[in-house]
Parts: structure tokens; C-alpha cells; sequence
């Protein structure tokens, strides 16, 4: 009888722990008890794991991709009402995109005569919800907070493009960036081995600009778990009292990362105690905003219209933020 795949891939995680184990404690001889050794290994484990999750699944999403016409997501999300908002979230969902990554499709569907609102569904959702982050976080926080932020994710790109569009912002985009460009609409017919070398060079590609946040992000993760003490953290959240999930999201924005990783922070931080909705409210900000990306959305829009798209989404996440925590109990 086969193994089930939930059995084989705990399996490997205890190989990559003794492994890990071996490098840290017996190959190189640190202290197994001291707080730079439990360090070292959390980095070591979380770089190892991450890097595998993402070069296997960014390549299977993208030999996916080359199946799916460009064209057709572009009739979808052009359809009216919230139709359109949640099409373009769920397209989102699916991109392995960090925040800054997203901008160059977010251009090429403002070009193609994509609504803004719905262009926005896509920006916000496409760097909150991956198919790399559900995986880490299924393995990280259990299946039913994963589908918690996933569901939260969506609802937050769907209501706020919902919202922005309705505000009828278009006059705050650059005009050269409204005008659709000649060419963009092209099929591309691909061979087997052509989607599997897209899916290799699309791996590539991604780690390529993101390697070095992940490694950030799992040296971040690595040094609060081992050497913030559970007592500051606890004491800060005492005195932020009801103000923790906006502190968080605040905090957040700013930072820039992908969503890869900061789930090692959000799983240091719960652990450390922080709710569940504030840690997955920071993080969320710091995938969904940065200042980066602020920095590169200039190009297409004035400064009002980044404003409004920061303040909008920030308000989005904070009330999620609450959401979750109110729920963490069901979780």
C-alpha cells in the first residue's frame, strides 16, 4: 500500500532535520545548547526547506501556465461587477509574484483595457497568496489557519480593487501607461519540452530575485527565535493592548520581502506569543506593501492615487488582522 503523500513528505522534513543536525552539531561541532548554534540550524533547515519548496512548485506553476491563455484572463477579469475583481484575485493567487514582480503584469493588463480596480484585485493579491506560501504555511500553521489567510487574502484584493475602482481613479495614472501597446496580445504555442524549459527558466528567474529576501527573511526568523525573549514579546503586546494589529501592520509596510520569506518570521512571532491575526496582519503588509514598490509604482501613477491604494489596503488588512484574531479560537 502506498504511503500517503502527507506521511513522505514528514518523513523527508525528519531527514532534513537529521541532516541539518549532522552539519550543525557534529560536522562543524557547535554547542547544541547555545543560542547561536539553535540559530545557525534554524537558518540552515528554513533555507534548505524554502529553496526546494520554491524552485519545485514555481516550476510546476509554470509549465501550468503556458496552458492558460493570456488573452482569456483578460476577457475574464474585464467582466463587471465583483466578477472581474475576484478572477483577477484568483490569477493573483496563483502567481508566484512578490509585490514588486507583480507591477510588470499589472502594466501589461492596464494596457490591454483591463479596469483599474480589477488590475488592483490582481496587485494585492498576487504577492499575499502564492502557491509556494501555502505550502510553507500549511506545513508551518496547520491547514485550517492556511485557509483562513488564503480566504482573507482574496477577500482582501477582491473588496479593495472592488472599492478603488469604484472611485474612478483612472486620471491619476501616467497616460502613456492607459495606451494599450501593439503585439501584447499574442498566443504562444508551446512544445512539451518548451513548458517544461518555460517552467525551468521561470524558477530560475524567480529565485534569481529573490533569493537574497529569503535569506534575510530566514536570518530574521532565525534570530528572534533564538534570541528574543518570550517575556518582550509578551510585554509588548501588553502594552499595545488593541492597538497590536495596526502596530503590526504598520510596521509591516514599509519592509519589503517576499512572501516566502516572511512566513518564518509570522511562525517565530506566533510562537513567541503574538496572535495569530497580528502575525499574519504584519505579514501581510509586508508582502501586499513596501516601499519599493511604492518607489516603482510611481511610473505609472501619481502619488494621490499610491496613497489612496496604500491607505485602502493597509485599512483592509487591519481589519482582517481583528478578523482573525477574533477567530483565532474556531482556527
Amino acid at each position: 500500500m502506498p504511503v500517503p503523500l502527507i506521511q513522505r513528505l514528514y518523513a523527508r522534513n525528519n531527514m532534513l532535520t537529521e541532516l541539518i543536525n549532522h552539519l550543525v552539531y557534529e560536522w562543524i561541532g557547535m554547542d547544541a545548547e547555545s543560542k547561536f548554534a539553535g540559530a545557525v540550524h534554524f537558518f540552515l533547515y528554513d533555507t534548505v526547506k524554502i529553496f526546494l519548496l520554491l524552485a519545485g512548485m514555481i516550476f510546476v506553476i509554470g509549465v501550468l501556465r503556458t496552458w492558460l491563455p493570456e488573452h482569456k484572463l483578460k476577457q475574464w477579469m474585464s467582466r463587471g461587477g465583483l466578477w472581474g475583481n475576484l478572477v483577477a484575485a484568483l490569477f493573483g493567487a496563483i502567481t508566484p509574484f512578490c509585490s514588486c514582480s507583480s507591477i510588470p503584469i499589472f502594466i501589461s493588463l492596464l494596457r490591454a483595457g483591463v479596469p483599474l480596480g480589477v488590475t488592483f484585485s490582481f496587485l494585492i493579491t498576487s504577492p499575499i497568496i502564492n502557491e509556494y506560501l501555502v505550502v510553507l504555511m500549511a506545513g508551518s500553521f496547520g491547514v485550517p489557519i492556511t485557509v483562513a489567510y488564503v480566504g482573507s487574502g482574496l477577500f482582501i484584493g477582491t473588496v479593495a480593487g472592488a472599492l478603488l475602482g469604484k472611485m474612478r481613479l483612472e486620471k491619476h495614472l501616467e497616460q502613456d501607461i492607459i495606451h494599450a501597446a501593439d503585439g501584447e496580445n499574442g498566443i504562444t504555442e508551446y512544445t512539451f519540452g518548451g513548458r517544461l524549459l518555460y517552467g525551468r527558466n521561470e524558477a530560475i528567474s524567480v529565485i534569481k530575485q529573490i533569493w537574497i529576501w529569503v535569506l534575510v527573511g530566514v536570518g530574521i526568523g532565525a534570530f528572534i527565535h533564538n534570541y528574543v525573549p518570550q517575556e518582550m514579546i509578551h510585554s509588548l503586546m501588553e502594552k499595545t493592548g488593541i492597538f497590536s494589529v495596526p502596530i503590526a501592520t504598520t510596521l509591516g509596510v514599509p519592509m519589503y520581502g517576499s512572501c516566502a520569506a516572511i512566513v518564518p518570521i509570522a511562525v517565530v512571532l506566533f510562537q513567541k506569543g503574538i496572535p495569530i491575526g497580528t502575525a499574519l496582519a504584519f505579514m501581510m503588509a509586508m508582502a501586499a506593501l513596501s516601499l519599493p514598490e511604492a518607489i516603482m509604482l510611481r511610473r505609472t501613477m501619481n502619488l494621490k492615487l499610491i496613497g489612496i491604494y496604500f491607505g485602502i489596503t493597509t485599512l483592509a488588512i487591519i481589519f482582517t488582522g481583528y478578523l482573525l484574531n477574533a477567530l483565532a479560537n474556531y482556527l
